[in-house]
Order: structure tokens, then sequence, then C-alpha cells
């Protein structure tokens, strides 16, 4: 399946696109297009764009809603999904600790890759390490 999103990828759009590829679309081919362009391209799937079926609601970010979208029940995913809201979404107060510097390392992630792609890549690494982590807690 096709997957579209904006350019230049951040903590949110990292996670999801982890989240694709481990639990809803191993085949997944992702694409990013300026961030609001009109109209997206025709047979992707859009997520992380507002106003699209998978983005962010009630206060909860896009990974959040894609858990609820595709009824995946997994308790590990579930204390993600609260880091990334807490690092994806302005907090007046941080449950998670370590929510700060998971934005902290994918974006310096984006900056330091020649393309989103890449960045996906790379992201999925910091995923995959926090789900271990996450494991054995």
């Amino acid at each position: 399946m096709k997957w579209v999103t904006w350019e230049n990828v951040g903590v949110d759009r990292m996670a999801c696109a982890w989240l694709i590829r481990k639990w809803i679309d191993s085949e997944a081919e992702f694409s990013f297009v300026p961030l609001g362009s009109k109209p997206l391209p025709e047979g992707a799937e859009p997520f992380d764009i507002p106003g699209v079926r998978l983005t962010h609601r009630r206060g909860h970010c896009t990974f959040h809603t894609m858990l609820r979208e595709y009824d995946i029940k997994d308790p590990i995913l579930d204390r993600i999904a609260q880091i990334v809201d807490e690092a994806d979404t302005v907090q007046e107060v941080f449950l998670e600790p370590v929510a700060p510097g998971l934005d902290y390392i994918c974006d310096g992630i984006r900056l330091s890759s020649p393309d989103d792609l890449t960045a996906l890549e790379r992201g999925s690494i910091i995923f995959d390490a926090l789900y271990a982590h996450l494991q054995v807690k």
C-alpha cells in the first residue's frame, strides 16, 4: 500500500511510519509532499495531515489515532503513544520524562538525513530500541 505524509518528518510521522511497517503494512511505500499540498496523491493513504482520517484527534498525536483506527492492542504501544503525544504536542506537564529527548533525537535524525525516507529508516531504529526497552521494564 502507498502512504503519504508531509515532508520533513518529525517524531509523530517517524513513529507512525514505524507502526505502519511493523503492525499494519510490512510492504508500505512512503511518499512525501510539501506542507499544505493539495490535492494529495490519489491511491495513497494520507497520515499526520490535518483533515485526513489518520491525524491528530482530541489532543492526541496521529500515532495514537492509528492504534485506535487499526484496533492494535499492545500495552507497550500504548505507552509509546503517550510518549509520542508528549513529544509531539504542546504539554504543560510531562508525565513521560523521555518525551523531550525523543523529540530532540527525531529532530536530529531529520536534520542529519539526506531525505525523508532515510530519516524514517533511521527513526525506526530508535522506535525499535524504545519498544525493546519498554518491553523489559
